[in-house]
């Protein structure tokens, strides 16, 4: 391994140092109880380290929701690449969504911890960045409802307010998970996840 690779490692190294860090912190004190100095002393690093990696805290949460719905984004991207129809596509978005949530719970918990804070916390810049990742995975699924519209399997619909609507139900959905041993006692969640999801696609199609 020759110089330049080994310091791009160990870089990568102390970033993943760093954000685990402030995952840890974020579930454990919030985002507004938390600081550098803090997230510095979890991280065992000093306060000049961190910010030779990032210029503040909300950078930090940033780069952490950025790589939650980086990895979701290229699931369904490979899902938009395979020779399925556009209901199997939306379906298998469903699954893709529910398979993130345990998979990669850490990304998904801070991704949902943001969408259920009231406020704005990020700033509007790094707020915009975030929104705009959110955009490409609505354009994906926006294409697949398309895609089924311009077959003559789906009737006419806003491609992009459905895509909204859909990737919502699949989060709302997907929380309910917690309430298998209250609400949904006696329930499968996935059973119920899956029911859920193949309603909305019939919602979708053509009367026949």
């Amino acid at each position: 391994m020759g110089l330049k690779e080994r310091r791009e490692r160990e870089k990568e190294a102390r970033k993943r140092q760093i954000l685990a860090a402030a995952r840890k912190l974020l579930f454990k004190k919030g985002i507004q109880s938390t600081s550098i100095n803090q997230i510095a002393r979890t991280a065992e690093l000093g306060v000049g380290t961190i910010y030779f990696y990032y210029q503040s805290k909300e950078e930090i949460f940033y780069s952490l929701q950025e790589e939650g719905l980086d990895i979701f984004f290229r699931e369904i991207d490979a899902i938009g690449r395979a020779k399925t129809t556009p209901d199997e596509k939306l379906r298998e978005t469903g699954r893709a969504y529910l398979r993130f949530s345990s998979e990669h719970k850490d990304y998904f918990d801070i991704i949902n911890y943001f969408l259920a804070t009231p406020t704005v916390i990020l700033g509007s810049e790094l707020k915009q960045q975030i929104d705009r990742k959110g955009s490409h995975i609505l354009e994906l699924i926006g294409g697949f409802i398309r895609k089924g519209v311009s077959d003559g399997l789906f009737r006419p619909v806003d491609s992009k307010k459905y895509a909204v609507m859909f990737w919502g139900a699949l989060h709302g959905l997907t929380q309910f998970k917690k309430l298998e041993d209250t609400v949904l006692e006696g329930e499968n969640h996935q059973h119920i996840f899956n029911y859920a999801v193949d309603q909305l696609i019939d919602g979708l199609k053509r009367p026949k």
